[in-house]
């Protein structure tokens, strides 16, 4: 058992970091509102700030933190963020402007890098044949923190906007000392390496993509594709708030259904449905299924429609691993490293953009004196995305040039 604990700690790390990002997704348009005193239009806006501040504190800082891990160990890194993420949601919580929550959104953005860190002290106490089933751990405990998040918000939220960030600052402050007792360093000293700024340039993967010949348009294709699937977490609390009064308990309960369909999703059909019709037609038939789910949430005129339709836009997901894979199987065995990297910063620069962009989108048709109120319109800048990323892959597969596969 006392060999197990540090585990824990490690899995429950992952959970609450993920819990930080949908902790708050069904509470923020109310908080925004309650300390800026403005319309949902306006709220929507300063939530897409926030939402990118904190995708940028991820990008620059996940390879910082890895450096430093390396130099100094993986204990100081992660008991050092995990006591600045309980109090980033003490700054939440007592936020009285916006710049607080915006100051709160950059210390969480940092401490909520710490997943590479996690990723390499689980490395450092597995055996080479167990760490792809202790990475497979890693990524089961972020998809139930993302499920817990956003459920744990949207029920608190019903007592006190602040409440949900009360609670997850007790559980952070709990694991943090927990951490003091049970986490040993797992990296000794004599493996050690000095810290490298070129190492941790964030923008190393993107540099790299000259690097990867045939495989440009596919990367193109992926932002697109990525830029428009964000478009869920970027405004669906306003979107549904806008269009269907809903309040923060039922957005956190139709988010925890958007979670638990992406587990299922991710869990049980990718394997099957990738042997039975191949990653060419799993990217195809899942970006239409995404055009005609987009198109449905756009045009939703009841609330129950976005019950029925929430599990099916998570089985678009699928697109995901079927994307990676055939990207991957068209690289060589000596870019694979290269190639993740790449991807990842891709990955990193859409959930940067997509907040700022759907967003404004948003406030744009909903605003007070807007020609036309549409609260469905970021899902047609989603849709018009899509179609690009579907247009370039299908405009590869025609030309038979691997650039674009």
């Amino acid at each position: 058992m006392t060999d197990r604990l540090p585990l824990y700690f490690i899995l429950v790390t992952v959970v609450l970091d993920a819990m930080g990002i949908g902790l708050i997704m069904p509470v923020m348009p109310d908080l925004i509102r309650e300390v800026q005193h403005v319309a949902l239009s306006d709220a929507a806006v300063w939530g897409g700030v926030m939402a990118a501040t904190f995708a940028v504190m991820q990008f620059v800082f996940s390879p910082i933190l890895g450096g430093l891990s390396d130099r100094f160990g993986r204990r100081p890194v992660l008991l050092i963020s995990m006591g600045a993420l309980a109090l980033d949601y003490v700054i939440m919580a007592l936020a009285g402007s916006i710049w607080w929550l915006l100051a709160g959104r950059v210390l969480g953005g940092i401490t909520s890098a710490t997943h590479s860190t996690a990723n390499a002290y689980m490395a450092d106490i597995t055996r080479p044949d167990d760490r792809a089933a202790r990475f497979g751990l890693l990524s089961a405990a972020f998809g139930v923190g993302f499920v817990l998040g956003p459920m744990l918000g949207g029920l608190l939220a019903g007592f006190d906007t602040r409440a949900p960030f009360w609670v997850a600052a007790g559980l952070a402050a709990a694991n943090f000392t927990l951490g003091l007792v049970v986490l040993p360093e797992s990296l000794p000293v004599g493996k050690r390496r000095g810290f490298d700024w070129r190492r941790a340039n964030p923008l190393g993967g993107l540099m790299q993509i000259g690097q990867l010949p045939g495989l440009g348009w596919m990367l193109l294709m992926l932002f697109f594709y990525s830029v428009s699937g964000y478009v869920y977490p970027a405004v669906w609390a306003y979107y549904t708030q806008a269009a269907f009064g809903w309040d923060s308990s039922l957005v956190g309960l139709s988010l925890t259904l958007y979670g638990l369909s992406m587990v299922v999703v991710q869990a049980g059909l990718v394997g099957p449905v990738m042997a039975w019709l191949g990653e060419v037609r799993v990217i195809l038939w899942a970006l239409v299924l995404d055009l005609a789910v987009l198109a449905a949430f756009a045009l939703a005129g009841q609330g129950w429609m976005v019950w029925v339709l929430t599990p099916i836009a998570a089985l678009g997901s699928i697109a995901t691993p079927a994307i990676a894979g055939y990207m991957s199987r068209r690289a060589g065995d000596d870019q694979q490293g290269e190639l993740q990297g790449v991807m990842a910063s891709v990955n990193a620069l859409s959930i940067i953009v997509a907040p700022l962009a759907m967003t404004q989108v948003f406030f744009w048709f909903t605003r007070e004196g807007a020609a036309v109120q549409f609260p469905g319109a970021p899902f047609v800048l989603a849709l018009v995305l899509m179609v690009v990323a579907l247009g370039m892959f299908r405009a590869g597969l025609r030309t038979g040039d691997e650039s674009a596969g």
